[in-house]
């Protein structure tokens, strides 16, 4: 469990993880049950006798995999009702609603960029249904992004090719999608901007001149 992991005793030293989830689709329904027992009885203290369930579920799910989170929601867990919907419409109806009268509102369309841990979706969504036969979908997302910073930092300088759980903290912390990637690129380039100082044992720094992270208040100094 996620609080497990961050409990000050925890060794995470290559440390390995078990997901329910393999290309965004369920492939072990009894940890995601595990999981979901642990998220509803501890966290949310919910009554799912009492309570309606809002599910997403990723586009093209196979019919075995819908009928297995069927069987959790209704039989292990006995639910009230179940809504399933898929993310790129939700996400159309959420900014649609958030800006009445902004662009997504006026034109009733857009293009939806999924990008989850082993996958990505691009989807268009029109009136807010997803256009099933316009959808794009790769078999790439952020796991391929912490490979690719493992093996940087292991060229570089340690060799972290086994610390997966570390390394993607650290992208999660650190790394950005630029908006704007030609000032990005000026300002990883040159000045003490590119001068990353992180805090180490006993108070000491290190100066790596390598790349350009996210702006931290606490390890970045001008």
């Amino acid at each position: 469990m996620a609080e497990q992991l961050l409990s000050a005793t925890a060794d995470l030293t290559s440390a390995t993880l078990r997901r329910p989830f393999d290309r965004g689709y369920l492939v072990n329904p009894d940890l995601q049950s595990s999981l979901w027992s642990h998220l509803f009885s501890s966290l949310l203290r919910v009554t799912p006798s009492t309570s309606s369930l809002l599910l997403t579920e990723p586009l093209f799910n196979l019919p075995s995999i819908q009928r297995s989170t069927d069987e959790i929601v209704f039989e292990e867990f006995g639910f009230r009702s179940l809504f399933v919907a898929d993310s790129p419409s939700l996400v159309h109806l959420y900014e649609a609603s958030r800006q009445p009268y902004g662009l997504v509102s006026k034109a009733q369309c857009s293009l939806v960029v999924d990008c989850g841990f082993s996958f990505t979706h691009c989807a268009p969504v029109f009136q807010n249904f997803t256009v099933n036969y316009g959808v794009k979908r790769m078999d790439l997302g952020g796991k391929a992004l912490t490979n690719y910073l493992k093996e940087i930092v292991s060229y570089r300088s340690v060799n972290v090719m086994d610390e997966s759980f570390f390394m993607d903290d650290v992208k999660e912390k650190l790394c950005f999608v630029s908006l704007d990637v030609a000032q990005d690129l000026k300002v990883s380039s040159s000045g003490l901007l590119n001068c990353l100082l992180i805090r180490v044992f006993r108070g000491k720094l290190i100066d790596f001149g390598y790349g350009f992270c996210r702006v931290l208040e606490f390890d970045l100094v001008e």
